[in-house]
């Protein structure tokens, strides 16, 4: 059975990014680059399939410039065969680069693909789901166990309620989530060995693929830098006060508190949860004002983040239920 696996060339996870000055991109000059982690866990799964004698050959394929020969022959040392790049210069969304692999899969007839559920600098998660709308494969995305048996796979995904097992028939599509497995480093040897591996260039062109792209970036900028943050002294009481000031001072349009920073919820909220609490709101109504104050600043829900998970859900249990 053959494998294929594509991979993207990405700027390598422990730099940190700098906006151009004149806020066209990401400037890219003497960054270091890498293999995107999610197709790290791609290539490692597939490598494993050829080791227990499933797959009798992985193909790694990447869209880029010339560069990303570096991040294939680091595949092809942590054990893929072959490597395709098909080679561009032009920045391609997400349709374009599904079209170049639907492209590479029409000439290589795979019966597995394996790509990463996303790539760290776009994070798109849409190549994998876009490929298998044109191949009309069946897919399954954000996979953390993959089982092959006869003409099927069985991949187990991680969604919002926890676990799915879907089976599907060959071809097909998966993309891996993180939990999948733990790459492995490629070792001396099998770096020089890779040197040797064959490694096609290709172009749109020659694949017939169109890759003007429809969506135009206008402007990129680097987030906003993190306020300091400020402490509350005091119960929840005090939090409530400093809420109700927040929210008179942004209906009378008075100041704009987004200078506020922070506030240390949780050592408010401990007095609420702790044994022996004299909290004079009460852990309804500290919970209440963390909301509040949660929606404000458009954050996760407090109680989401709270250790004392159990203690919030029979807070807000319905008296006598």
């Amino acid at each position: 059975m053959k494998v294929r696996v594509a991979v993207k060339r990405v700027v390598d996870f422990n730099v940190k990014v700098r906006v151009k000055a004149d806020n066209s991109g990401v400037d890219l000059a003497n960054v270091k680059m890498a293999m995107n982690p999610f197709c790290e866990i791609a290539v490692e799964e597939a490598v494993r399939l050829k080791e227990q004698g499933i797959a009798t050959e992985v193909v790694v394929v990447t869209v880029g410039s010339s560069g990303a020969q570096e991040q294939l022959r680091t595949a092809l040392a942590l054990g893929a065969d072959r490597g395709i790049l098909v080679e561009s210069l032009d920045e391609l969304n997400a349709l374009a680069v599904a079209k170049l692999l639907k492209a590479v899969v029409d000439q290589e007839q795979p019966q597995l693909l394996i790509l990463g559920k996303q790539a760290i600098d776009s994070d798109n998660n849409q190549t994998g789901q876009m490929l298998g709308a044109l191949t009309g494969y069946a897919q399954g995305t954000f996979a953390s166990k993959v089982e092959l048996a006869g003409d099927k796979v069985k991949v187990t995904r991680e969604i919002d309620g926890g676990l799915q097992t879907v089976a599907l028939n060959l071809p097909a599509i998966v993309t891996t989530d993180l939990r999948l497995n733990e790459p492995r480093y490629a070792s001396l040897p099998n770096i020089m060995k890779a040197k040797k591996k064959p490694l096609d260039v290709v172009t749109p062109d020659a694949l017939g693929v169109a890759t003007v792209s429809t969506v135009k970036t206008l402007k990129v900028e680097a987030p906003a830098a993190r306020l300091a943050g400020i402490e509350i002294a005091g119960t929840c009481q005090a939090f409530l006060e400093h809420e109700h000031r927040l929210v008179d001072h942004r209906n009378q349009n008075a100041v704009d508190d987004e200078s506020g920073g922070v506030i240390d919820v949780d050592g408010c909220l401990a007095d609420c949860l702790g044994e022996g609490s004299h909290c004079d709101v009460g852990l309804a109504g500290g919970l209440q004002a963390a909301n509040q104050f949660q929606q404000l600043r458009g954050r996760h829900r407090l109680e989401e983040m709270y250790p004392g998970r159990a203690q919030v859900d029979a807070a807000r249990r319905p008296i006598g239920s």
